[in-house]
This record gives C-alpha cells, sequence and structure tokens, in this order.
C-alpha cells in the first residue's frame, strides 16, 4: 500500500466500530451496514484528511447518510415484503466470529433495532446521530441537510418513541435469561406450554418473519391465548419438530436458535419488563427468513 493512503486507512479503521454500529441502528441488517461503510470508505479516500477537523463525526455524517439512501430505496421495496421486517440477529458469542460481532452488534439489542425500524429513516438516523453518537445539533442537520429546528423536532419524536416503546421497568440480564431458558424448556418439551402462561403479559405480542420462505404470521399475534395457540401450532409442524434448541448470545443478550444440523432455521428473542418475580415477557420476535440468519452462528 501507497504512503498516500495510509493516514486515509488509518483514521477510517480506527473509527470501523462506531461506522458500522451506525450504519446498523439505522438499516438493521448486516450486508447493507457493510455496503454503506464501503461506499464510505471508497468517498473518503477522495477527500485529504488533513482538512478535516473532526474525522470521527466526519465518517459518521457520511456513512449515516449513506445508509439513510439505502434505507430508503429499501423501504420502497419493503411494500412488497411478505409479512413483518425484523432487523437480522447477529451472534455475539465469544466462539463466534469475534471481530464482525463486536463491530456491528455488541452494544445494539434487537428490541432497540425493533423499535427503531418503527421510526421513519430521517428519524432513526437523527437519533443515531444525535441520541448515540451525541453529535451536536448543527452537525446532525448538515448531515441530514435539514435546518437545525427541524433536526431537534426529529430527534424529539424519535427520542419520544424509544423511550414510549421502551419497558417501564427493564429486566436485569439474569432475568432475561432466566426467561429466555424457560422458553427453552417449552421448546424442547421439558416444561408444559401452557406452563408459559405465568411468564407472559396479557398483551404478549409475538412477530415472526419468514420473508413469504418459511412459515411465519403475516401479522403480529397479540394476547397469551392467542400467542400460546400459535407457538403450540407450529411446534406440531415436521420442519419445527426436527428441530434441535439452544440457548445462544444474539446482539449481546440471550436467544433461542433452532435448527437442524448445521442449518439454522430460526432465531427467537424475548422483550420483558417488570421487577424480580413480576417479570412477565411482552414481545417474543421469531425469523425464519433464511436471507436474515448469515450471520447467526453455532
Amino acid at each position: 500500500m501507497s504512503t498516500a493512503a495510509s493516514p486515509h486507512l488509518e483514521l477510517f479503521e480506527a473509527h470501523r466500530r462506531a461506522l458500522l454500529g451506525a450504519a446498523y441502528r439505522v438499516l438493521g441488517t448486516v450486508g447493507d451496514s457493510e455496503d454503506a461503510v464501503q461506499e464510505t470508505w471508497l468517498r473518503w479516500q477522495d477527500v485529504d484528511p488533513m482538512t478535516v477537523r473532526d474525522p470521527r463525526a466526519y465518517l459518521l455524517r457520511a456513512t449515516t447518510r449513506v445508509a439513510l439512501n439505502i434505507a430508503r430505496s429499501r423501504d420502497r421495496r419493503r411494500e412488497e415484503y411478505i409479512g413483518p421486517w425484523l432487523p437480522e440477529p447477529v451472534s455475539t458469542d465469544v466462539a463466534a466470529d469475534p471481530g464482525r460481532a463486536a463491530e456491528i452488534a455488541e452494544d445494539v439489542s434487537l428490541a432497540l433495532l425493533v423499535v427503531l425500524e418503527s421510526l421513519s429513516p430521517l428519524e432513526r438516523a437523527a437519533f443515531v446521530l444525535r441520541e448515540v453518537f451525541a453529535l451536536p445539533y448543527p452537525e446532525v442537520a448538515a448531515a441530514l441537510e435539514r435546518s437545525e429546528s427541524s433536526v431537534r423536532q426529529l430527534v424529539s419524536r424519535a427520542r419520544a418513541h424509544v423511550q414510549e416503546q421502551a419497558p417501564r421497568h427493564p429486566v436485569d440480564e439474569s432475568t432475561h435469561r432466566a426467561l429466555t431458558a424457560a422458553f427453552l424448556d417449552a421448546a424442547q418439551g421439558t416444561t408444559a406450554l401452557e406452563e408459559m402462561v405465568a411468564v407472559l403479559s396479557p398483551e404478549v405480542v409475538l412477530t415472526t418473519d419468514g420473508g413469504g420462505v418459511k412459515r411465519a404470521a403475516r401479522r403480529p399475534i397479540r394476547g397469551t391465548a392467542n400467542v400460546l395457540a400459535f407457538i403450540a401450532g407450529i411446534m406440531t409442524k415436521p420442519e419445527v419438530m426436527a428441530l434441535s434448541w439452544l440457548l445462544a448470545e444474539v446482539n449481546g443478550r440471550p436467544a433461542l436458535v433452532g435448527h437442524e444440523g448445521p442449518r439454522i432455521d430460526c432465531v427467537v428473542w424475548i422483550e420483558a419488563d417488570g421487577e424480580g418475580a413480576d417479570a412477565v415477557v411482552t414481545r417474543i420476535d421469531m425469523i425464519r427468513n433464511p436471507g436474515k440468519l448469515g450471520a447467526v452462528r453455532l
């Protein structure tokens, strides 16, 4: 590599993890996030680093702009997507790909990605730059080509929505793991499915993403009885009965991975709310779309 290219590469690599994290929060998929960072790298090579006062902020703005363009284009295609769309999970176990996991998903929970996905692309981008990476409002405004007052409104709406969707009493790691393990016991047949009523909120919502490729519900399922009925039904399907289940770390939190040998069929994760023994599961999300399971490892 030429000496002239070294400053570009050195500065870029120093911030690659942050850039991937920003793109992943906006896009929710690994491949698109890597494409956004690669496009930023190509553009960065045409910039004189000596003229950039704050390379981190500059690269974050550039990556988020690219990610925003990808999100807008993808959202137009999303209209043709069959069923609900969920973000792409990434294994973060020590045994998984440590570089990719640490760069992309270590600090980004799937629950947060689900909430961010309910925002508009512009709101997501503004929220990520301001609330996650603490860029000043004028810099966010420049990145999004909006006025500062407009950006303040975008961030305010996004912040309020994220806070509204967040659990009132987030559970600690051990409780989250115990609740996820309870689902593992049910999946493995060591606990009767009916016993899961005690750990489900009456308003629990189950969302499944099969992408039109695998069997999944076309709309979110709401309420304990409906959720348990759907789970009982899908667990009797031959392709699901053939699965083995394990508890794995996905996006930094415990999740269930269903697999048949080396083939991963689905990833299931939960969101819970409550204190101590009163904690209950409020959301269950399941991805079966094979195109979204490439970053999950056994």
